[in-house]
């Protein structure tokens, strides 16, 4: 057929349709369960989007958003931006589809703002759905809940966040064979580090580089932080506006990949080279911060709590003399850079089998800054550590 010659075409690590009908089955159950007509998610990025594309395999980019409406008892709506009278995404690459709905909205044209509502408003109408759940309430902007409210009286909205999370948190074999090939390109950026960074060589020029490798190896997305400092300096951790200084001999330099691979699934890995010989304030971060790496690894078990991880976690860094966490130790990765479970105290979602956290404990004192960041499978025996990079200091 025309449509799968193209979609072989065109799709380059497409996820299997076996796995997407395993996503559905699994959803609807709990939709079942809990008597939700139908479930409504609405994505703009790929970083923190990952909604969409867990149901579509198909991801919403560049901040042009995409909504999915995902019946209980039928196939998939989905909106996209287009003129209404040229539907995308294209016809051929679409599994589980049945509506392909369009409109011209952009979020800073304020009067095209309830476009894409006006559109679900219609289909939750024609199906006479009572109860919808809204899947990532955060990502849903004020405006389309508040039409939403306003235009579907007698129709429930409720929060259906956990009812996906848990399920899209656990990942299956198939899932683990992109996660892995994830791994592997953080470990390919690693391996090729000491070819990239060099002496004269802008901190812009080496993110490039590596953004040219990852993307060759069938990266989609990556986020590249990164700084550069003398010897016996902290060496910051900056957003890519910033990478502008130009690197010396004897600078450290530490850089942090977080990027999706084949497929779409994120994984990240943070190493610090060396242009000469580190500082003894940076090798002795080094290894305190793998120290309290392993010992949070150790603690993903099956079972276990994340409220209680990270109390324990931060017990470890008092003791040696560290604040607190006060942002994110660890989290959970696949379609979405951060997921659930977080390993913060307010997290709900017990760790299971099959889930994937990144970990990154970060230290920092008057003269050093630096993390170890790997990411580890939950296995029934414990937590099997992902990427193959040696945990250690390279020294240029």
């Amino acid at each position: 057929m025309q449509e799968n010659k193209t979609f072989k075409e065109r799709i380059r690590f497409p996820i299997p349709t076996r796995e997407l009908e395993r996503r559905w089955k699994l959803v609807r159950a709990a939709m079942k369960k809990q008597g939700i007509d139908l479930l409504l998610m609405h994505n703009d990025n790929q970083f923190l989007g990952g909604y969409v594309r867990y149901f579509i395999d198909i991801p919403a980019e560049h901040a042009y958003a995409v909504s999915v409406l995902f019946p209980v008892d039928d196939e998939m709506t989905t909106i996209f931006h287009a003129a209404a009278a040229n539907p995308s995404p294209p016809a051929w690459s679409v599994r589980g589809i049945k509506t392909r709905l369009s409109a011209p909205y952009l979020p800073t044209l304020h009067y095209t703002n309830t476009f894409e509502a006006q559109e679900m408003v219609k289909v939750i109408k024609d199906r006479k759905d009572k109860k919808v759940g809204l899947v990532g309430l955060g990502l849903i902007s004020t405006v389309m809940y508040k039409y939403l409210q306003d235009n579907l009286p007698g129709v429930e909205l409720v929060d259906a966040s956990d009812l996906v999370d848990e399920i899209k948190a656990v990942k299956s074999e198939d899932e683990l064979t992109f996660i892995r090939e994830s791994a592997r390109i953080h470990d390919a950026f690693a391996s090729a580090m000491p070819s990239i960074i060099r002496p004269g060589a802008y901190e812009y020029e080496i993110r490039t580089e590596i953004v040219r490798l990852l993307e060759n190896l069938g990266s989609e997305e990556q986020l590249v932080m990164m700084g550069s400092a003398p010897h016996g300096t902290p060496t910051p951790h900056l957003d890519t506006f910033f990478h502008n200084r130009q690197i010396q001999k004897g600078d450290q330099v530490m850089v942090m990949v977080e990027a999706n691979g084949p497929g779409g699934y994120y994984s990240e890995l943070v190493r610090t080279w060396c242009l000469g010989e580190p500082s003894p304030e940076l090798l002795a971060l080094w290894e305190m911060s793998k120290k309290i790496q392993h010992y949070g690894a150790g603690l993903l078990k099956p079972g276990a709590k994340p409220a209680e991880i990270i109390s324990k976690v931060n017990n470890v860094m008092a003791e040696n003399g560290f604040p607190a966490e006060g942002r994110l130790f660890g989290h959970g990765q696949g379609y979405d850079l951060v997921e659930r479970p977080a390993l913060v105290p307010l997290e709900t979602l017990e760790l299971k089998a099959n889930m994937v956290l990144a970990l990154h404990p970060i230290l920092a004192n008057e003269k050093a800054f630096t993390f170890c960041c790997d990411d580890y499978l939950i296995t029934e025996n414990g937590a099997e550590r992902l990427q193959k990079s040696p945990q250690e200091i390279v020294i240029l």
